[in-house]
């Protein structure tokens, strides 16, 4: 038996492995069109290669993946994050995970996944010929096919009856045109909330300023959840902040109001709440139109009210979006409508499979994306090995 897989980025060569494994006298031929293999790998988690995620934290898995949420239940059930550490640490590789459940190589280097798959192709057989294009998944000849191209590579499909969704970018950061706040480009607040007004986007988590703009985990998940409406939009929408988390209004007050009854012969300036810098509440303070220099004890209802307002809502105009570093993510692909979810195996042409981000499924920030990759490849292995022993 003869299989292809086309691309050779995560899904493509975890398959690729797994089909050898599975099936010792099948061919494996992986076609990459660029120099080199695993590319994208190298440079994730800022080349330290966030390779999964514990899942602790997660209530709803639409929490990590907005979109394919339910074929990653099934393929979680599958290859599960546990399932993929266990994998890479047979294989040698020493893992940790972090607080915020972020699970990287000990080594903390994107290159010891990359050699530790390239090492498992070349034992196990697997032909990777990079250079090779393919423009048309209709001419390659094979038993199998496996598209592991991403969600930007879908030119070949076109024509073959596949029904795609249409791919925009995913995790990216907000540019905020010359807004004053780029001023205090470092501020990083640990917990806040960032939401799309006249939506029900909404994310929470560190925030940072930036020379551009804003960008941070917040700011990722919420670019992830509203990928789709802001391309709609044209990258223009209006961003509110909540400076403290996710919290009531009476209870922003409250901390207020007790705040300046503390200090009541201080200057609005010269006090703030723990959770912001000093820069930042001289900036919310002008904004908010509430005088700095008005002592605490003469902060009324109106000034009470108009801070309040600035922490929960603070609004800022998205004029447009900046990639995030090296990493690049799409929303959009083949239609899970048209595939078969046990198999990934595309129901309009049979021996065609898909895997990793060529399918209409992407995460938020926190190796959840790679995940997918992971768990959709082994999906896919599997569902070509079970259709060889029906046949």
């Amino acid at each position: 038996m003869k299989v292809a897989v086309i691309g050779a980025g995560a899904a493509g060569c975890f398959c690729a492995i797994a089909l050898r494994r599975l099936l010792p006298d099948c061919a494996v031929l992986v076609h990459e069109a660029g120099p080199r293999p695993l590319r994208k790998v190298a440079v994730t988690g800022g080349g330290r290669c966030n390779l999964t995620n514990s899942f602790e934290g997660i209530g709803r898995l639409q929490e990590a993946y907005p979109r394919g949420w339910q074929l990653m239940k099934r393929a979680l059930g599958a290859f599960s994050a546990a399932d993929t550490q266990a994998w890479f640490e047979r294989e040698g590789v020493r893992l940790v995970t972090q607080p915020d459940g972020c699970v990287f190589p000990r080594s903390q280097d994107a290159m010891e996944i990359v050699r530790t798959l390239l090492r498992l192709m070349e034992r196990l057989g697997v032909e990777v010929r990079c250079g090779s294009r393919i423009d048309d998944v209709r001419a390659v000849d094979a038993d199998a096919v496996v598209v592991t191209t991403g969600g930007g590579a879908l030119r070949l499909l076109e024509g073959s009856g596949v029904a795609l969704e249409p791919p925009v970018p995913s995790l990216f950061t907000f540019n905020l045109g010359d807004d004053p706040v780029r001023a205090l480009a470092g501020t990083v607040v640990e917990n806040a909330t960032a939401a799309l007004a006249g939506t029900k986007f909404r994310a929470g988590g560190p925030l940072l300023v930036t020379d551009w703009g804003m960008s941070g985990p917040a700011i990722l998940k919420l670019s992830s959840y509203g990928a789709r409406y802001l391309a709609e939009q044209g990258y223009r929408a209006q961003l509110l902040v909540g400076w403290l988390g996710d919290r009531a209004d009476a209870e922003v007050r409250e901390r207020l109001e007790a705040l300046f009854a503390e200090n009541p012969r201080k200057q609005l300036s010269s006090v703030r709440l723990p959770e912001l810098t000093a820069r930042l509440w001289q900036h919310l303070l002008q904004k908010s139109g509430v005088r700095a220099e008005l002592r605490c004890a003469e902060a009324g209802p109106r000034s009470l009210s108009r801070l309040t307002e600035i922490l929960q809502r603070d609004p800022y105009p998205v004029c447009g979006k900046s990639r995030f570093k090296e990493e690049f993510v799409t929303c959009g692909g083949v239609s899970l409508r048209d595939v078969n979810l046990q198999t990934l195996e595309s129901k309009c042409r049979p021996g065609l499979y898909f895997a990793g981000e060529v399918l209409d499924v992407d995460a938020i920030t926190g190796g959840f994306n790679l995940q997918a990759a992971w768990s959709t490849a082994m999906l896919a292995a599997r569902g070509i090995a079970s259709n060889k022993d029906r046949k």
